[in-house]
């Protein structure tokens, strides 16, 4: 049953999302089914490792936290393109280095650092454990590095290590 049915959770999730971005018709579930299942046969060929979750309840506090800076991230950046224009803007990179080794957790924080308005995840180097990410506005490099570490590394090291 596990061979057919790899990730059960996902191929409900994947059948729900195509039916919420399509009409819902017999045809579009069958489809929505095959997609799915075609889906999940292919991760399970990559096969993936198992996260290690230890803190569960961690969870709804890194989604607050996350959800909560992507309000004020699109908020800032609304602000400077329509208020302050391109000259007071100083775009630049930052060199984070992190403690976290987790491939999940280094996965969900490249998720969260691009999807947040403003930055974006552009390289991350195993061996030496540091993170580029680029700032859209640039004032204090420092202010970007404790974000990361103490708002985001700190709490996902404690769900994931």
């Amino acid at each position: 049953m596990s061979r057919i049915f790899p990730y059960p959770l996902l191929i409900v999730s994947l059948i729900g999302m195509w039916l919420l971005l399509t009409d819902f018709t017999p045809g579009q579930l069958i489809l929505g089914i095959i997609v799915s299942l075609l889906a999940a046969q292919g991760l399970h060929s990559l096969q993936p490792s198992t996260p290690r979750l230890r803190r569960w309840d961690l969870i709804p506090k890194l989604i607050g936290l996350v959800l909560l800076d992507i309000i004020r991230s699109n908020i800032a950046v609304v602000r400077l393109i329509l208020t302050e224009g391109h000259n007071k803007r100083n775009s630049g990179f930052v060199s984070i280095p992190l403690e976290l080794k987790d491939p999940t957790a280094l996965a969900i924080l490249s998720v969260i650092v691009t999807s947040t308005p403003g930055t974006a995840w552009l390289d991350y180097s195993d061996s030496r454990g540091v993170l580029m990410i680029h700032v859209f506005d640039l004032v204090d490099e420092q202010d970007w590095i404790d974000l990361i570490k103490n708002q985001y590394e700190h709490l996902l090291m404690e769900i994931f290590e």
